[in-house]
């Protein structure tokens, strides 16, 4: 396995830039994923790194080669797509056994092969089906399996589950997190789904309208933030957002007004906030309760509007005068539609973000931000 690195990547199409000047390292054996809504340039991405598409200007190396010039057959990568794109008239072995062919490797080695991937892909049933015959679950599987089989240096994954069914979904993480476990691979993972991101990545990169927003651990994005996009995309549900004013600064605190007329003094970094400053105090919504009486400490008032029971826990939304929230408690909640509540919160678990939308915090970082699973080689 190898590692990645890009150095001031950029990618054009006629006059449109779609990709504007990336640098990242993805170490060996690391699984990085890359998110982002919809157009925000993670698959044109994938596909620079891949050699599907032209470098514009910038600098791509895999395993120390600069491969800018390089077909993507001689890269050390190997591709999975969001459509399995399997031959429908081989079957399970065939497919895989396509590309071994290809490279006029011998049938021996080619037996060999796939049928340890076979083995680790739980496919040996399935060699004679042809993909008709195959669950969605199943298909994805042999796409994988058909990736194994040429021990690439790097795998690259492009919204590999988007289209299966919810439960698959599931089941397909868990499997794809053991797979880079057992195989001890360095992948790099295209979604737009940030539960993936968080539940796959050593490292998560966040990108937006071509550029990345933050680089981090799962945990150290979801934790520390450093802007109001990644607030808003890292975390389900996602962050409920107030704007207001500093009324109150004293260089290493913010005291900011809250719907009702309540108030929450709230940690900075030193000297970024004084008094009059517009700001945005984000909170989470696994970090908020309500009382149907009064509260002590932070809290305002809100309505309950819609209540959605899942068993283990309840979503609340709620109107208040800061606009609509949302509010995760516990699953046997007694909130019901149309309840007048307090919403309360504690102030350490608050975000602030400037006018510009750049995070306020303070830089010590939180005891859990680095507990997210470690990379392969690490393990070892």
């Amino acid at each position: 396995m190898a590692g990645v690195t890009l150095r001031g990547i950029r990618k054009s199409f006629g006059d449109i830039e779609i990709i504007k000047g990336v640098d990242l390292d993805i170490r060996d054996h690391e699984f990085v994923v890359f998110v982002g809504p919809s157009g925000c340039g993670k698959s044109t991405l994938l596909r620079l790194i891949a050699g599907l598409e032209d470098i514009s200007s910038g600098d791509l190396a895999i395993d120390g080669q600069k491969v800018n010039d390089l077909p993507p057959a001689e890269r050390g990568i190997a591709m999975v797509f969001q459509s399995y794109a399997l031959y429908p008239h081989m079957t399970v072995y065939e497919n895989m056994a396509f590309g071994l062919k290809l490279a006029k490797t011998n049938k021996a080695e080619v037996e060999r092969k796939v049928g340890d991937a076979a083995k680790v892909l739980q496919l040996e049933p399935l060699l004679k089906r042809k993909p008709k015959e195959l669950s969605g679950g199943q298909r994805q599987r042999v796409a994988i399996g058909r990736a194994i089989v040429r021990n690439p240096k790097v795998f690259l994954f492009d919204e590999p589950l988007s289209n299966l069914d919810a439960a698959l979904r599931v089941q397909m993480r868990i499997e794809i997190a053991r797979l880079h476990n057992d195989l001890n691979a360095t992948m790099i993972y295209v979604t737009h789904d940030q539960v993936e991101a968080m539940t796959l990545a050593d490292k998560i990169v966040v990108l937006s309208a071509g550029r990345i927003e933050q680089v981090g651990s799962p945990l150290e994005l979801y934790h520390h933030p450093d802007n109001l996009f990644v607030a808003g995309f890292i975390g389900s549900p996602k962050m409920n957002f107030i704007e207001t004013t500093v009324t109150a600064a004293d260089g290493a605190t913010a005291t900011v007004n809250l719907p009702g007329g309540g108030s929450v003094t709230v940690p900075v970094q030193q000297g970024r906030a004084k008094s009059g400053d517009k700001v945005t105090l984000g909170i989470r919504p696994e970090h908020m309760s309500v009382a149907l009486g009064g509260a002590t400490g932070p809290a305002f008032p809100g309505q309950v509007f819609v209540v959605e029971r899942l068993g283990g826990e309840t979503f609340l939304y709620l109107k208040t005068d800061a606009g609509m929230m949302t509010v995760q408690t516990e699953g046997d909640s007694r909130v019901k539609t149309n309840d007048q509540v307090s919403i309360t919160f504690a102030a350490e678990t608050c975000h602030l973000f400037d006018a510009q939308g750049q995070a306020l915090q303070r830089a010590e970082r939180h005891p859990m931000a680095d507990l997210g699973r470690e990379p392969a080689m690490a393990q070892a």
